[in-house]
Parts: C-alpha cells; structure tokens; sequence
C-alpha cells in the first residue's frame, strides 16, 4: 500500500474543494472497488476524501412520481427498498445480481456508477494496458477475452463495463446529479459513461473534482426487468445482461401494441449499452416473437467479436428476447430459450425473504 493522505469531508462543497485542488485525490465512500485497486497498485491516489459520513443517503419520492437517490444509499438498502421493489424492479434485480451482501451492504449508489472494469489486465499492473496506462498497448486484443466488448470497442481498448445497477438505471432513463466546482450539473445516465474511442482511461464524462451527490429517476414504467447471464449463479460479472422498461397500449389488442420500449445491455460494451435501434423497431409494433428477433438483429448489426466472445451475440439475442417476452406476456415458440438466466440476485428473486418489510 502506498503512504496517502486521508481528508473526512464535512459537506458536499468542502469534499469538492479538497479533490478538485489536488490532482491526484479521490473519493472514498464504500470503497468496495478503489481499495481493491489500490491493494492492487491500479489506483495510487495521493488524497482521500472520505464522503462516506455525507447526509447523501436518503431515498426520496416526489410528489410527482419521480425518485432521487443519495450517492451515499448502500446497495443493500436500495435493494430491499418497498417502494423500489414495487415500482422499478429492473433496479432491484440488478442491484440484486450484482454482488454478494457483504458488499452490498458496502457499496454505495454513486461509487457503483464508477467502479472501474475487472478486465484482467487492467488490474495486472504487470501487463501493458491503455486504460491504466495510456499509451502502453492493449493486451487483451491479443489474450483472454470471454469477458470482453462486441459493441463499441476500439483498437485502444475491448473492456466491458462491470455495473449491473448502471445497466438498470439506462433503461429507466435515470440522470445523474453532480457538484463540481463550477456548481450542479445533471447528466442522463446514458450520456455519462464513455465509449473508449482513443481515451480509455476515461471511463465517465465528469471533471476532476466532480461529485455524484443523487441519481434521479423518472415516474417508473409500467413493466421492467433485468436479466443477467453469468458463469456460474453467484458472485459473478455478467457474459450478458438486458435491462428493459416498457409501456404498451392499453386498447385490447392481442397481441398487445408496444407504445414506448428502453433497453439497455450489460456485458458488451465499454459502458452500458442503449440498444436504441431495438427501441426503434419496436415502437408502435405488436409485441410478437418475431418483433423481438428482428429488434436484437437491428440492434447486432454492428456487433463485432473477439476470439473467444462470438458467443455472446447469440446470447444478447436470446435474452433480449427472454426479457421482452417476459414483460409482453407473450407466448413463447420454444420455452427452452438458451443463453438465458432468471431475472433475480444470488440471493433469489428481488421479493424473495423480504415480505415482512411490507408490514
């Protein structure tokens, strides 16, 4: 571990100040990912800026129907909350899928925003990589890539974005309330994370010194779910996953008319992926079969595999198709769809043990 400086901020503003004058500060909240970088010798920050003590930890409704959410809101609670549950499920199951509930009582809304990939070359300093060290080569072109990008990569970098939540929170259109010091600013939570182009090493639009104090979300849709496919059942990033809001047509019709669809994927890209020439498809079309397989095969056009991953263009397909159907109530052709994995956390479906919290 490397000597650092460690700073308990006192308010949003004071936290600000600290990080934004030094260069080589962070924040500190849960620090379920930061410390494992910095154990590692991926992160070397200077300064520490503990916010964990901020008064960010609050889920709010608005009388309109909208949500905000404190950077400082444990997974956990967010999670196993009654109104979160019920209104935005999509949320609670990723939260859910991401991680065991040691860390989850951890990790915090703002801190999982940024958690940084898990490419295994990224965390071995040993190895070349752009995203830790720009400029060195990327070493997974040519080396382990099972986990890695088929949408939006570049030559410069293949990783994929670790986040369940962030994939959630693309489909429910939520933004991102950020202090820096120039003030406040929100950011739609697609616009947030970047693409890597030739720029990996940054992973988010903020500037030095911003910090995440609130995610807003929207009035909730009337249908959402999240999907993950994973390695094994537990504890595991995802291969694949799909994260889907839908309204459709309230007129009788069978099948029913899709009015209004968001889709974002998790697995594939550098940053969570919103499938918008999926939504496109779908909008104003009936909710059948062959609606969703023409939207996953719009929305693949432009996937390009690596040589160990080809497998997940398959996979977005299947599930994309598993979750829409889901949410429809559409018939299934062949209930044994591959390549796909129940919408529930290692722990079971999002409502699973928690009835009592109704009470």
């Amino acid at each position: 571990m490397i000597p650092f400086d460690y700073r308990r901020a006192e308010d949003a503003a004071s936290a600000v100040a600290l990080v934004s004058g030094n260069p080589d500060a962070a924040y500190l909240a849960g620090g379920t990912n930061l410390v494992d970088r910095m154990k590692l010798g991926v992160a070397k920050p200077a300064m520490l800026v503990d916010i964990s003590r901020l008064p960010l930890d609050a889920v709010e409704v608005e009388d309109d129907g909208r949500v905000r959410i404190g950077t400082n809101v444990r997974n956990a609670d967010l999670a196993a909350n009654t109104f979160i549950r019920r209104r935005y499920p999509a949320l609670s199951q990723a939260l859910l899928a991401g991680a065991s509930g040691q860390l989850r009582n951890l990790a915090t809304t703002g801190g999982n925003l940024l958690q940084r990939t898990r490419c295994v070359y990224f965390q071995n300093p040993t190895t070349p990589c752009n995203k830790r060290e720009p400029g060195t080569g990327c070493s997974a072109l040519d080396g382990y890539t099972r986990y890695h990008a088929i949408l939006g990569a570049s030559e410069d970098c293949v990783a994929t974005h670790p986040s369940d939540m962030a994939v959630a929170l693309a489909a429910l259109d939520a933004s991102v309330v950020v202090l820096g010091p120039a003030g406040e600013r929100i950011i739609p939570v697609s616009d947030f994370h970047r693409l890597p182009g030739s720029e990996p090493q940054r992973d988010t639009v903020l500037e030095h010194g911003e910090l995440i104090t609130a995610v807003e979300l929207p009035p909730a849709p009337a249908r959402s779910a999240y999907r993950k496919v994973r390695d094994r059942a537990s504890y595991a990033f995802a291969l694949v996953s799909v994260a889907a809001a839908v309204e459709l047509e309230d007129d009788g019709a069978n099948p029913p008319v899709i009015r209004d669809v968001r889709i974002a994927l998790g697995g594939v890209a550098h940053k969570p992926w919103r499938a918008l020439q999926a939504e496109a498809v779908l909008r104003g079309a009936p909710a059948t079969e062959e609606n969703f397989r023409a939207a996953a095969d719009a929305e693949l056009l432009s996937a390009r595999a690596l040589r160990e991953n080809g497998f997940k263009i398959p996979m977005v397909r299947n599930t994309l198709v598993a979750v829409l159907r889901d949410l429809t109530g559409s018939p299934s052709p062949d209930a044994s769809a591959e390549g796909t994995d129940h919408p529930e956390g290692p722990d079971g479906p999002a409502d699973a043990g928690w009835e009592e919290l109704d009470s």
